[in-house]
């Protein structure tokens, strides 16, 4: 069973449902001049990687969200519990679209950095639309679904559909993009992080300093054709993020650990997002050990991963 099947009218219907759902990192983030309504007009290249959260959606009478780690070195700090998660959200969305009472105990168990950019809070939310559309047996079409996550955040539809894709107006209209299978990445997790409008308005404050007028927003094409090449020396010569800049100048130590990985060997590296996470394309297990060894002895990260892109969206992992 996937996220995204039909459901069955049958009488059967679940306790629990369990969904894994991926992080994003960006490949590019092209960003565009501040539009009339607050948001900037993006362009990005989303590209979902092998680590995960899971949100069980268990049978219940009325609604609660408990959040815990995944893994015993697992960040779940500031993480709520209540109606400002994203899950919790999502689950009140679809009964209110649906018609049916928001009756379910969720349980949002986490190993993806908290504050990383790297998607977390939207990828639970899509894990959450994914486990309660099966568990009440509400059966939304795939747009339906997509709509629902749109109006959820900027990054939702793309936990849905994970994969490779363009982004584009907020990150919320999703074009699949055939890319390479296989990419290895060395991830850096560092402490504390970065309020994502906070790194938009020093983007735009630095832009505004330096007397730059941003074009429309853009993928290189560069980029489109390495990635479907798999040279990973091309495809980290292409990463770029517009927002890297002043996740740096926010956070300066974000810079060192760019730098470090370079020097490590890394084939690109590149800050997620809105940062403080930074991702480092690598060549092989070989690049992928210096670089983490590297990383880990700078004393300038909480944790480093490994993780494989891309990988399916959100999915179902157990019904029980």
């Amino acid at each position: 069973m996937t996220a995204l099947e039909d459901w069955d009218d049958g009488p059967f219907r679940p306790e629990a449902v369990t969904v894994r759902v991926p992080a994003k990192i960006n490949l590019s983030l092209s960003v565009g001049p501040l539009r009339a309504d607050g948001y900037h007009e993006l362009v990005t290249v989303f590209h979902a990687v092998s680590l995960y959260d899971e949100v069980i959606a268990r049978a219940a009478r009325g609604l609660s969200l408990t959040v815990e780690p995944l893994r015993r070195d697992s960040d779940v700090g500031g993480v709520p519990d209540d109606e400002r998660n994203l899950a919790w959200r999502a689950a009140l969305l679809l009964a209110e679209h649906a018609g049916v009472e928001p009756d379910v105990r969720l349980t949002v168990r986490k190993d993806i950095p908290v504050a990383g950019g790297m998607a977390g809070g939207s990828a639970d939310a899509a894990a959450a639309l994914v486990a309660c559309d099966h568990l009440w047996g509400t059966g939304l079409r795939r747009d339906e679904l997509h709509d629902l996550a749109g109006r959820l955040g900027s990054d939702v539809p793309f936990a849905l559909h994970g994969g490779t894709a363009i982004g584009t107006g907020r990150g919320e209209h999703i074009s699949p993009v055939l890319a390479a299978a296989g990419m290895e990445w060395v991830i850096a997790v560092m402490d504390g992080g970065l309020s994502t409008p906070k790194v938009f308005e020093a983007c735009d404050l630095l832009r505004s300093r330096d007397g730059v007028t941003p074009d429309a927003p853009q993928v290189h094409p560069d980029l489109m054709s390495t990635l479907r090449s798999g040279d990973t020396e091309r495809i980290g010569a292409a990463l770029y993020n517009d927002l890297q800049p002043a996740a740096v100048e926010l956070m300066p130590e974000i810079g060192e650990l760019l730098d470090l990985g370079a020097t490590a060997g890394a084939a690109g590296t590149l800050v997620s997002g809105s940062g403080p996470t930074t991702v480092f394309l690598v060549d092989g297990p070989v690049s992928a050990a210096e670089v983490e060894e590297q990383l880990r002895a700078s004393g300038l990260c909480r944790a480093v991963r490994r993780a494989r892109g891309p990988v399916p969206g959100a999915q179902v992992s157990n019904v029980r």
